[in-house]
């Protein structure tokens, strides 16, 4: 008996809204909806509707100012990173762009190298929309007129302890520099919640090293409950966007001449976060 047929798809009206919302997005696709990246736009749309589930439901989103992303071309999202276990800062963002940027954009996150080598990430994170992390990936995104998002304290701000919960660790140069080369405008965002979805106790680098990452989070669930650790908790996220700024300059200049561009958005990211910490009344 084929109970799928008998009950019907539960969320098909959620599906055909996304669906709606996905073939409006403005991301180049071949005549079966993928891209040379891997993108598939049918498995985009059965991930989101998890995803959606837990922007709406589990996390509560709350964004402002989405309107600031630009509705076609190339643009850099710059964003403060976060939760240990899962980045779920980094899927609210995507999800946001997708949801409510009108037109719905596609947020191509720039992922650490290491993430496509484990089996159980690697083909949903490029179905999905994410590409490694390389400068000629991103070269490729830029000229096709993506939306590219990027995290430029990397492991370090993703795998943390609590106590340094929202204090912006050293970021990367890199981002700056394909933003220069290809006259790319960046628009910082800042994110809170992802910090307290899984609050991180210690970051074991033995462990760390025993499977080839650059942290191994130690949280208040994880390992202790198993794969149940990886569940976040039904903390509300706020998601508030800054306003696309180009920068000027040489992209191969000294490291000494791009700091001080990179410290400005490293500067507004802290305001943005500062003004959606004092918009929440608490973690839930």
């Amino acid at each position: 008996m084929n109970l799928g047929g008998f009950l019907g798809d539960p969320f098909a009206e959620l599906r055909a809204e996304l669906e709606e919302r996905a073939k409006r997005m403005h991301t180049p696709l071949n005549e079966y909806g993928y891209d040379g990246f891997g993108f598939d736009r049918r498995t985009f749309v059965s991930w989101q509707i998890v995803l959606t589930l837990a922007y709406r439901y589990w996390f509560r989103v709350v964004t402002k100012r989405i309107a600031e992303i630009p509705p076609s071309g190339p643009v850099l999202l710059v964003a403060n990173h976060a939760g240990n276990t899962f980045a779920w800062d980094a899927a609210m963002l995507a999800t946001a762009c997708f949801l409510e940027a009108e037109p719905p954009r596609l947020a191509r996150g720039l992922a650490e190298y290491y993430l496509p080598q484990l089996p159980f990430l690697s083909e949903a994170m490029v179905r999905a929309g994410s590409v490694v992390g390389t400068p000629e990936n991103c070269a490729q995104l830029f000229d096709r007129g993506e939306c590219v998002m990027v995290f430029p304290e990397g492991a370090h701000g993703a795998i943390k302890p609590y106590s340094k919960a929202y204090q912006l660790q050293r970021f990367g140069l890199g981002f700056m520099r394909m933003a220069l080369e290809y006259d790319v405008p960046i628009l910082p965002v800042g994110i809170v919640g992802g910090e307290e979805s899984n609050p991180g106790l210690y970051d074991s680098k033995l462990l760390a090293r025993l499977v080839g990452a650059p942290g191994f989070p130690i949280t208040a669930t994880f390992p202790w409950l198993g794969p149940l650790g990886f569940l976040p908790l039904p903390v509300k996220f706020r998601i508030h966007f800054g306003s696309p700024t180009r920068f000027e300059g040489a992209h191969d200049a000294e490291d000494a001449e791009i700091e001080p561009k990179v410290d400005e958005v490293k500067r507004e990211i802290a305001r943005l976060i500062a003004e959606a910490l004092a918009d929440r009344s608490g973690w839930f």
